[in-house]
Formats: structure tokens, sequence, C-alpha cells
């Protein structure tokens, strides 16, 4: 017998532990690379891999999965991707060597697709009154669970070991993936077709000589030989992905859809985006963690630095449910282009005054506002624009775009930060001003980006019953979740 749907509540507790547990996978490896590369006993370049080779994987098999979703169930894929998530977290947790950890993060990679498939499911399951709430929560979960990872790595460093870095996130995999199972039942939508496999295969070619440049540009140099090389390689298999999609009968990426102007624009902002955010959580952390001495920093700890980083948590769980009314009154595009302004403010924070704790935590909640504002906003827009039976795929394809743009701003600000060193060895005090600006800088152009999307035609998701829509609105804050305990069915 069919399963159907007697609590929002629960469904949405149940996708969201998803969420958080990849997005944690994702953040608490970042303050222990260093610790991690003694353990092991391996170099500071094969450790970074365990960064790198996770963000490859979720690069390649987000939009694929997302697709598959779309054409296969949404409630069977997520099922399938939270196993993987749950057995790549187990053999990383139990790896007492590089190789083996590295195969675990490979395949925890694929969770990157739950993300586009919750979307999906909220989109097509959930009232109308609710998704806009729903999808602003679900993409706020991405930069809370960044946050709230490096606030807690140095804790379980210190306190416990490198182990617990996976086996905190696998409890709560494990525990969404009988969840699922059990609470979400499957979305009726279904996307015709099959997979274009030779798109498949070139969209993965791109994704990993383009994030391959910019992760190793910052050491390599961006003028060198294999940077070149990779970028030539990159701008050639993107060519040919476009190609083989529009020639395709059944596209991975439906390059029609990625013309919309909507969707384009939302996309331009979205790279524009993660250029300008993901610079925080590199820099700042090792800012403060510079000794005094040096004649800048806070001489903190690994948990001292990430601390630093809470009002960005923080403000995200605060902000994010008010996105959605948010849409409501002024619409998706200008909560976007305001939240890229919110997240250029914390930089010049940081621009201005960064010797005083205070400046450390103004400038991160004020990311946590903008963030979570851009990342509602950006998903809404997406959903908006497209057919349902394309919400995985354009969603996904609109993560991996900000993921493009995240890895290469933070490979521009790290090698802003490194070009010039002190006879210590320390990065100069400037060389941090530079890629806080160069950050804050990609997010004011993200801003004006927004300004292009075009005004909604027609009556939007969140529009057609706006009453309700804003009474949706009163019990998230008032109850301080995404929806209200009753049933909904």
């Amino acid at each position: 017998m069919a399963r159907t749907r007697t609590n929002y509540a629960a469904t949405f507790a149940v996708l969201a532990t998803a969420a958080l547990a990849f997005s944690l996978l994702q953040s608490l490896i970042l303050p222990a690379i260093p610790q991690l590369e003694h353990t092991l006993h391996v170099s500071e370049s094969a450790a970074s891999w365990l960064l790198i080779a996770y963000l490859l994987s979720a690069a390649i098999a987000t939009p694929i999965l997302g697709r598959v979703g779309d054409m296969m169930g949404k409630e069977k894929v997520i099922v399938a991707i939270l196993i993987a998530l749950s057995i790549g977290s187990l053999i990383s947790a139990l790896a007492t060597a590089l190789p083996m950890m590295l195969i675990g993060r490979v395949i925890q990679g694929a969770g990157g697709a739950v993300f586009p498939l919750a979307f999906g499911i909220i989109r097509d399951e959930f009232p109308a009154e609710r998704v806009a709430v729903a999808i602003g929560v679900m993409s706020a979960i991405l930069g809370v669970g960044a946050g709230i990872g490096i606030v807690l790595a140095g804790p379980i460093l210190v306190h416990l070991n490198y182990h617990w870095l996976f086996w905190i996130p696998l409890v709560m995999s494990v525990t969404a993936t009988i969840a699922t199972f059990a609470f979400v039942p499957e979305s009726p939508v279904r996307a015709p077709g099959t997979i274009n496999w030779l798109g498949a295969v070139l969209m993965s070619g791109w994704l990993v000589t383009g994030l391959l440049a910019m992760s190793y540009a910052p050491t390599w140099g961006w003028g060198s030989t294999s940077i070149i090389g990779l970028t030539a390689a990159t701008a050639v298999l993107l060519v040919f992905w476009v190609v083989s999609e529009n020639r395709s009968a059944s596209p991975l990426v439906d390059m029609k859809m990625m013309r919309i102007r909507a969707v384009w624009t939302t996309n331009l902002a979205a790279l524009l985006f993660g250029f300008g955010m993901f610079a925080m959580f590199i820099a700042l952390p090792q800012f403060a963690q510079t000794p005094t001495h040096v004649g800048y920093g806070f001489g903190a700890s690994v948990t001292q630095s990430g601390l630093f980083l809470a009002p960005f948590a923080v403000a995200m769980v605060i902000v994010a449910p008010m996105t959605g009314r948010l849409s409501v009154l002024v619409g998706s595009k200008m909560v976007l282009v305001a939240g890229s302004f919110f997240a250029a403010a914390s930089y010049l924070v940081l621009v201005v005054v960064h010797d005083a704790s205070w400046a450390m935590y103004a400038s991160t909640a004020l990311l946590g506002i903008g963030t979570a504002m851009g990342f509602a906003s950006m998903a809404n827009l997406i959903i908006e624009a497209v057919p349902a039976e394309q919400t995985g795929v354009a969603t996904g394809m609109n993560t991996n775009i900000r993921n493009i743009g995240a890895a290469l701003g933070s490979g521009v600000a790290t090698s802003l930060v490194i070009r010039s060193l002190l006879p210590d060895g320390y990065p100069k005090e400037h060389g941090y001003v530079l890629a806080f600006a160069a950050s804050g800088a990609g997010l004011v152009v993200a801003g004006l980006a927004a300004l292009l999307i075009p005004r909604r035609q027609g009556v939007s998701i969140v529009e057609r019953e706006p009453h309700r829509a804003l009474t949706a609105e009163a019990e998230v804050i008032v109850g301080a979740i995404a929806f209200g305990p009753e049933d909904l069915a």
C-alpha cells in the first residue's frame, strides 16, 4: 500500500536531519586537516584531498542524482544516497590510514544530492503556502551545518579524537535513512526519459578539471603550466558537454532550461555569491589563530577561532524561517539582492576593523543573515522558474554553480593571503585585508547581478494563497520550527 503523508513537520525534520549530516561532513574536516596530516603521517597536499575528494564527488553526484530522482522517484533515490552517506562515514570513521579515509570521503560525496531531492519533495508534496518557508530553512541548513561543524571540530579533536568527526554524522545519517524510508512517501512527479551518459561523463570531466585547477592554483600558481592546462581542458570539455546535451533527446541538464532568463541570472548570482561567502570559513579562522606577536590576530586555538563563527549559525537559524514571508512581501529577487549586500557588509567590517573580537562576531553575524537570505531566495527563484519535473536537476545545478564560485573564491582568497610572507612564515596582515575586500566585492557584484533576474510572470507558489502563507510563517516564528505541529493532510 502506498504511504500517505500525515505529518509535514515530521517529514521536514527527516529531510533536515539528512541535509545537516551532509553539511557537517563537509565542514567538520576543515579545522582537522592539520591534525590529520600529523596523525596519518601524510603531507599537507595529501591531507587536503580529504576535502578535495569530497567536493569533487559531491559536484559530480549532485546534478546526476538529482536528475535520477526526477526520473525514478525522489524518495527511493534519497534513501539510496543516505545509505551511501552512512557507508562512507563508517569507512572514514574506522580508517587509520589516508587511502581508506579517502574512499569513505568519495562515497560520502553522494550525499550532495540530498538538497535538490529534498527541494523536489517539498515542492511536489507540501502545501503551496508552506513551500517558501520550507525551502528557506532547508537552504539555510547548508550554511548552518558549515558554521556548526567548524565550531564543534575543535572540542571534538580536543576531548575525543578524529574518528568522532565521522561517528557523529554517521548516527545522523543512519537515523535519517530509517526515518526517510518509514515516513517520507514517494513523490508522484516524474520526468520522462533516460540519462544521457555521455553528457554525465563530460560534465564530470569539466567539473573535475575545473575544481582541481581552482584548488591547486594558490600553491602551483595561477599562471603555471599545469593550471593553464587544467583550465583549457575545462573549457574544451564544457563546450563538448553543452553540444552533447543540446543534441540529446533526453539530456542530463536541459540547456533550454538553463537558458531561461530567471535561471541563468540566478545561477550567475549564485556563482558570485559562492565566490564571496566561503572565503570567510578559510581566512577568518587562520587570521584568528595567528599569534599576537606577529602584529595581528588573536592567538586563538582551533576551538576559540571556531567560536567566532558561532553568530553565523545563530543568525541563519533565526533569519531562515523569515525569508519565505519576505519573498511573499517583496519577491525572492529582492531578498537575494538584500542578502548579497548584507553578506558584503560583513567583509566591510573586517576590512575596517579586524583587531577587535566584536568585529569578528559582528561580521560573521552579518554573513549569516546574508547567507540565509541568499540561499533561500536562490532555491525559490529556481523552483519558481522551472517545471516541477526538473526541480531536482535545476536546483542541483544551482548548488553546483554556487560551489564552483566558492572554490574559485577560496582559491583567490588563499592566493592573496599567502602571496607575501613575514620572515617567521606567517602571511602579512594586508594579505588578509585584500582577501576580505575581494570577497566583499564579489558579493556586491552578486547583488548587482541579482538585479538582472526578471520579475515573476503570473502567480508564484507562495503567492497562490498569500493569507495562508502568512499564517504558515506565523507558525514558524512562534513555534521556532519550519511547520506547525498539527497534521496537514
